[in-house]
C-alpha cells in the first residue's frame, strides 16, 4: 500500500494462471468466473471480486485489473483519504 494523490493505493499481484484479455472486463461481474483448462477443477461461486468491487464503489473508490495469461494478475484498488 502507498499513499498517492490523497489516496491510499492498494496492489495485489500473483504468479498464476492469469487471465485471458477477453475476460478481464467481466471479472467483476457477479457469478463470473473464467473458465478454461486451468481453472475448471477450482471451485468459487465467482462472488469475491464482485464484493471486493461493491466495498470499493461503496467508498469512492477505484479498482482495476493488469494481466497476462501465463505470467500472474495485479489487482490495483484505490480508496480517497478521508478529511476530518
Amino acid at each position: 500500500a502507498k499513499s498517492e494523490n490523497n489516496s491510499i493505493v492498494f496492489t495485489v499481484s500473483d504468479t498464476g494462471f492469469g487471465i485471458p484479455e477477453e475476460d478481464l472486463d467481466k471479472v467483476f461481474t457477479r457469478f463470473y468466473r473464467v473458465k478454461d483448462d486451468n481453472t475448471r477443477t477450482i471451485h468459487g461461486t465467482g462472488l469475491g471480486l464482485s464484493i471486493v468491487k461493491g466495498l470499493v464503489d461503496s467508498h469512492q473508490g477505484n479498482i482495476s485489473v493488469q494481466s497476462k495469461p501465463g505470467k500472474g494478475t495485479i489487482f490495483t484498488i484505490s480508496l480517497p483519504i478521508a478529511n476530518n
